[in-house]
């Protein structure tokens, strides 16, 4: 480190969450099947997990697009579950692994990455993220790289 921030690791792959472009992202139009209900994107599933109320989950599950099931995920009106700050890293992974073992172009995208970190590039999420010093925690690009790991062993023991 030679400034006020780390420099850029040159072997990681750097995305955003946010981007429907992005395979990498929570936002990526790709559905799948979880608990009993299918589900428009990683991002749905993540809100509509924040949530208890049923009613309130459905709705969230039902939005037209990833950032409006953001928006509804961070209602200042809505009492999100007292576990979250324990299980969210979970909640997210878990979303992350069935939306690999439903479409193999996430798969095999993820598996090729398998020579570098994986990082979250927002300036503002210090948890999800790097971070704007690249300082973050990156829990996102740490559950991505442990759902690859997964991956490959699963791949790994199926050639065995």
């Amino acid at each position: 480190m030679t400034g006020l921030f780390p420099e850029e690791d040159e072997g990681a792959t750097y995305f955003s969450r946010a981007d429907e472009t992005e395979l990498l992202g929570t936002y990526y139009p790709q559905g799948f099947f979880l608990d009993s209900a299918d589900w428009s994107s990683v991002e749905h599933y993540f809100q509509a997990m924040k949530f208890e109320d049923p009613a309130y989950r459905e709705r969230i599950r039902l939005a037209p697009s990833s950032k409006q099931a953001r928006k509804l995920g961070r209602s200042k009106f809505k009492k999100i579950r007292s576990d979250w700050k324990k299980i969210k890293a979970t909640v997210m992974t878990r979303a992350l692994y069935t939306r690999a073992k439903t479409h193999h172009t996430f798969a095999q995208f993820l598996l090729e990455t398998q020579a570098g970190r994986l990082v979250e590039n927002s300036s503002y999420d210090y948890f999800w993220g790097c971070g704007r010093d690249r300082r973050g925690d990156n829990n996102y690009g740490k559950a991505l790289m442990n759902v690859r790991s997964k991956l490959a062993l699963e791949l790994e023991e199926l050639q065995q």
